[in-house]
């Protein structure tokens, strides 16, 4: 019996100590654009970062209105402009507002690489909530599979809120989507940007995610900076 359990238990930290070392590896990676970030003219070049995926990095809040300056995207390039003060950054955002993964994945070729992007930021899982596990995996496998292909670095985001999903129940649908994109990542040595994770930890905190809401699953200002935050950790020196 002693022996089960000390073979379990050491199957688990082992688990563990794959995936973190897998994260620590997708993260290496992005090394590469941080030293570009740190370039000065005339040595340095316009970087450009790709958010290819729903209304979320669109902006859009509620009654339709698209706040772009309120959006991650742009959030998070006056966070890498205080970093990278020399840096030349484009923000460029492919994402449609309604659309899931599979019709993200059917204009990947044609409306993401050709913007030669330095990092691709893929965001579908909460529009994949309709679309179902099996079906996403499908999706997100073929953007990751394509962008690999011409060598280029892509970023996983997990889902922001839909408030119709209980983020006290760990098994809640949302949930396994979010879970779905860290096995990628993990799969695919890619880093992630959790942020449902992040408004994970403010419900266990505070009981709610309502402050941090524009909309049943559209983020205000607020809960757009804590996004930004979560792809900042992975781009900051």
């Amino acid at each position: 019996m002693l022996k089960k359990v000390f073979f379990y238990t050491f199957c688990f930290f082992m688990c563990l100590a794959i995936n973190a070392n897998a994260q620590k590896g997708a993260i290496d990676n992005l090394a590469a654009l941080k030293q570009e970030l740190t370039k000065v003219f005339p040595h340095n070049r316009t970087i450009n970062l790709v958010f290819h995926g729903h209304s979320v990095p669109s902006g859009y809040w509620s009654n339709q209105e698209v706040h772009t300056l309120d959006s991650y995207p742009y959030i998070l390039l006056s966070l890498l402009k205080k970093e990278y003060p020399k840096a030349v950054i484009n923000i460029i955002t492919t994402s449609i507002g309604g659309e899931h993964a599979e019709k993200g994945a059917a204009r990947f070729t044609s409306d993401v690489l050709p913007h030669r992007p330095d990092v691709i930021f893929i965001d579908y899982a909460l529009n994949d909530l309709g679309l179902g596990l099996e079906r996403a995996h499908v999706a997100w496998e073929k953007m990751i599979r394509e962008a690999k292909a011409q060598d280029k670095s892509v970023v996983l985001l997990t889902p922001s809120p839909d408030q119709r999903q209980d983020m006290g129940n760990t098994g809640n649908l949302l949930s396994k989507h979010a879970q779905q994109v860290r096995k990628l990542a993990v799969k695919y040595g890619l880093p992630v940007a959790d942020s449902y994770t992040a408004f994970e930890s403010v419900f266990k905190d505070k009981g709610t995610i309502a402050p941090l809401m524009s909309h049943v699953n559209h983020p205000n200002r607020l809960g757009h900076e804590l996004i930004a935050n979560e792809i900042f950790k992975l781009l900051k020196r």
